[in-house]
Order: structure tokens, then C-alpha cells, then sequence
């Protein structure tokens, strides 16, 4: 009998509130060596482990003053990466978890969000096969 497929397959980015972004990614940078792009964050590539596909985590500092991860008043967000958006929302709707109605569909893929029983956003993260990060990374 096969295990359960799991419903995400990783960790699709950090992000988190900082009084000066850019002061704080040109720090990393400098003394951590994290290779921070023109767009202010950083990418860490990565290949799956059941399907051998290129993955790639993002670690991105906001602004202190963002509202991008309400409804939560934490300063940080977690996004995983799933293989199928709408049927783990589905599923955690069924479930009975906090699943906003909001929705976010871009050049890198499909975006959903779950807050966590203590009120953090969860970002959840359907990449575009087709998205330029990991397409150039081929």
C-alpha cells in the first residue's frame, strides 16, 4: 500500500517585516553571501525528491508597514509549494481551517492562503511549470 501523496512539497519562500529592507538584504548579502536580486530577495534553488523537478525557495524582506500578510498581525508568512491549489483548499475547507477567499494568479504560478490556528498567513503556492525563475535555471 502507498503512502499518501503530502499535500505540499516544500517550502516555497520566507517572507518577513523589516524597517529597511533593502539595508537588511544588503546586509545578508554582504555577510552571509545570500545572492540578493534587483527585486530586493533572494532565490535558493533546489530539486524535488520524489519527482527530481528544479524547485527554487524565495527569502524576501517587506516593509514593515506591509499589508500583504493580513488578515495575520504577525511579521513573517510562510508559502509551501503544492502540486494542486484548488484541491487542497478544498481539502482544508472540508477540514474546517481558516481559508480566505482571496487568490492570486501570476507569472509564477497560483496563490491561496490559510491562516494557522495562532494567525499566521500561510501562503500557498502552485508554480508555473512555465516560470522564467526555473525555466532559466535549466
Amino acid at each position: 500500500m502507498s503512502e499518501p501523496k503530502p499535500r505540499v512539497h516544500g517550502l516555497g519562500g520566507v517572507f518577513f517585516k523589516a524597517d529597511d529592507p533593502a539595508a537588511l538584504a544588503a546586509w545578508y548579502q554582504r555577510h552571509l553571501g545570500v545572492g540578493v536580486e534587483g527585486w530586493g530577495g533572494a532565490m535558493f534553488p533546489w530539486r524535488r525528491d520524489d519527482t527530481g523537478e528544479r524547485a527554487y525557495t524565495v527569502w524576501s524582506p517587506f516593509k514593515a508597514e506591509t499589508k500583504y500578510f493580513e488578515p495575520s498581525d504577525k511579521p513573517y508568512m510562510l508559502n509551501f509549494r503544492v502540486d494542486d491549489l484548488d484541491a487542497v483548499l478544498a481539502a482544508l475547507r472540508e477540514e474546517g481551517c481558516r481559508v480566505l477567499d482571496r487568490r492570486e494568479d501570476g507569472e509564477q504560478g497560483r496563490f491561496g492562503y490559510v491562516v494557522d490556528p495562532e494567525g499566521m498567513l500561510v501562503e500557498l503556492w502552485q508554480p508555473n511549470p512555465n516560470d522564467p525563475a526555473v525555466v532559466a535555471a535549466e
